[in-house]
């Protein structure tokens, strides 16, 4: 199997491995597709939490992106953890050159744990500067409250917020529902075009460690392969259902999903 599509992966590393890029890496292989990363600061976290965060040089991180790019062209390009203003600058810069328009943003803000990922002057640069760059942004409600300074305690909340960031100039907006206590999980997309809401059954598990990035970096690769934004999201959200439904049980607190749902072993390698 060749990979059928390139993704350039701009995040934070993981070192427990759920979440961040090694998660990005992880999803983009097992949907068929070749990541590239530009590393943006190195975590000590575990299940439990993070314990430390050692942020990259944005000039460093400019270079990752330059130069991988100059020798293999990303079909597409997710972007995670951005810790500061001048990371984002640094970004923005970059992505400039590379002139990729499929550019998919989780604006990740605090770990599971709670633990902040990022600082209050990074939070007002990517509202004002970066979100319009991007063609989709992947908010959870935490998140998309921040951003649009609003609270959101049901689903037409949750529509609320994605109207206010089209008026910020958002192209399409994703906005999880996972944080909400209910039954059924319903994610809501929106563009200037059309409103849908992706239902699905909620499954109770602590294990869901990374399944923002996961998510973001699934419809990264899927998008980038030829299909529509929309189907992109519904066939993400569904890879990211069946790897929580895997239920792995690593570690003490928040554990991993099972990137490798997707994958079916070759008889003769069993």
């Amino acid at each position: 199997m060749k990979p059928k599509s390139k993704i350039l992966i701009i995040a934070g590393s993981d070192s427990s491995g759920g979440a961040g890029i090694q998660a990005d890496i992880k999803t983009v292989t097992a949907l068929g597709g070749y990541a590239m990363t530009a590393v943006t600061a190195i975590t000590a976290q575990n299940t439990t939490g993070v314990l430390s965060v050692v942020p990259t040089k944005p000039e460093n991180i400019e270079k990752q992106i330059l130069f991988t790019s100059r020798d293999i062209k990303p079909d597409a390009v997710k972007i995670g953890m951005l810790h500061s203003s001048d990371v984002i600058f640094s970004v923005i810069k970059a992505l400039k050159k590379v002139k990729t328009k499929k550019i998919i943003l989780d604006p990740v803000m605090v770990a599971k744990g709670g633990f902040k990922l990022i600082n209050d002057r990074a939070i007002k640069t990517l509202r004002e500067k970066l979100i319009k760059k991007a063609h989709l942004i992947t908010p959870n409600i935490p998140e998309a409250e921040v951003l649009t300074k609003t609270k959101i305690k049901n689903l037409e909340d949750m529509i609320y917020a994605a109207n206010i960031l089209l008026e910020l100039g958002v192209k399409n907006i994703l906005v999880k529902g996972g944080h909400r206590s209910t039954k059924y999980m319903q994610d809501v997309f929106l563009n200037k075009k059309e409103l849908k809401i992706f239902k699905s059954k909620k499954i109770k598990t602590k294990n869901t460690h990374g399944t923002g990035c996961s998510l973001s970096s699934a419809i990264a690769t899927l998008f980038a392969c030829g299909k529509t934004l929309n189907k992109s999201c519904e066939l993400g959200i569904k890879y990211v259902n069946q790897s929580i439904g895997s239920n792995l049980n690593y570690g003490r607190g928040h554990g991993p999903i099972n990137h490798l749902s997707s994958i079916k072993i070759d008889r003769k390698f069993k």
